[in-house]
C-alpha cells in the first residue's frame, strides 16, 4: 500500500489552492503509471487500465466507483473493451488536489 493510498482526504472548498509543481511531481514520483494531461484547460491526471475482455475493465469500472462514493469525489470514468481510462481532478478548483492523487493511489491498488 501506498503511503498516498493511506492518506486521508480532507474536504475541499472552492478557494482550495491546487498543489504546485514541486507537490505535482512529488506525488507523481509515487504513481509512475498516471501522467498529468491538460483537457478542456484543466489538468488531470490520467491512466489507462488493460484487460482482457469488457467484463473485466467493467468490474473494474465498478471497483472504482466504489472507492469515489466512499471519498464523495468522482472522476471520469471510460470503459471499452479491454481498456478503462480514469481522469482525476477537482471540479470546485478546476485543477488537481491532494486528493486527486489519493485516489488515483488507491486506484491503482483496486487494478491489483
Amino acid at each position: 500500500m501506498s503511503l498516498l493510498a493511506d492518506s486521508t482526504c480532507k474536504p475541499c472548498h472552492k478557494n482550495a489552492p491546487s498543489v504546485n509543481e514541486s507537490e505535482r511531481q512529488a506525488y507523481l514520483a509515487q504513481l509512475p503509471e498516471w501522467r498529468i494531461v491538460e483537457h478542456d484547460g484543466i489538468m488531470k491526471l490520467s491512466r489507462s487500465f488493460s484487460f482482457r475482455d469488457f467484463a473485466n475493465a467493467l468490474a473494474f469500472t465498478q471497483r472504482v466507483g466504489e472507492i469515489a462514493e466512499q471519498a464523495g469525489h468522482h472522476p471520469a470514468i471510460t470503459t471499452e473493451w479491454g481498456k478503462t481510462t480514469v481522469m482525476w481532478w477537482t471540479h470546485q478548483i478546476n485543477g488537481l488536489h491532494l486528493n486527486d492523487f489519493i485516489l488515483a493511489a488507491r486506484t491503482d491498488e483496486v487494478a491489483e
